[in-house]
């Protein structure tokens, strides 16, 4: 069970109509709070009259461009994340985009899927909260276990195990869920940065790992569900 649940607060600038709404869809489908803006002029107003959690922004919009809007958005708050999405696949586009502090530059056309991912491994980079930086970390209960992100440990009656960061990480976003599944690819893209053999092979060590701590509660175990991911099942 996670405390002080938040919903983040996403302020998505495009001006494709057809992309914008179905990118809305996609995400509010999946947990979060998005409000559309069309041009970079209405998308500063709307930032300025209402509190965001995180923004995506195109480079090419009308009025003041994806950039240029980046900047002001990050006069008002720096530590805000933010994902650009652009058809600008040159590289000094992308150094753009990261000196001005964004959190990730995805070229288009993009699968739903890995935005998604890269969204929820910002959150996590910016200290695994999706939450108000007032608000803090959370400490979930997972069965006779009390997991605390933050400090990295993972506390069974009087016996405390302390964590390595990675393997926070994975507990976290299996936590995050619960008796839902997880794939694969979504926990090696947030914690490596990557998905592929290499980074597979790491994963499989380190759920080994966590299913030797939670070990001694018999209600809480980390299935493998094939070609998918993993579920943390608590009953």
């Amino acid at each position: 069970m996670l405390e002080n649940q938040h919903k983040t607060k996403i302020i998505l600038v495009e001006d494709d109509v057809n992309l914008g709404f179905l990118l809305v869809e996609f995400l509010e489908s999946n947990g979060f709070n998005v409000k559309l803006y069309r041009d970079g002029n209405s998308a500063l107003q709307g930032f300025s009259l209402s509190p965001f959690d995180f923004c995506i922004i195109d480079v090419m919009l009308p009025g003041i461009d994806g950039f240029t809007l980046t900047g002001k958005i990050k006069e008002v708050n720096r530590d805000i994340p933010v994902i650009i999405l652009s058809a600008r696949y040159l590289k000094e586009d992308k150094l753009t985009g990261f000196r001005l502090g964004v959190d990730d530059y995805i070229t288009k056309p993009f699968d739903e899927e890995e935005l998604l991912y890269r969204i929820r491994a910002v959150l996590n980079r910016m200290g695994q909260r999706g939450t108000n930086a007032s608000e803090g970390l959370s400490v979930f209960r997972i069965g006779n276990f009390h997991f605390d992100p933050h400090n990295l440990t993972l506390k069974h009656g009087s016996n405390s195990q302390r964590m390595t960061i990675k393997e926070s990480r994975i507990l976290f976003k299996l936590a995050c869920r619960v008796n839902n599944v997880v794939t694969r690819d979504e926990i090696m893209i947030d914690v490596w940065g990557e998905a592929d053999y290499y980074t597979g092979r790491s994963l499989d060590v380190f759920i080994s790992k966590l299913r030797g701590y939670l070990k001694k509660d018999p209600a809480v175990q980390i299935l493998t569900i094939p070609t998918l991911g993993y579920k943390l099942e608590v009953k």
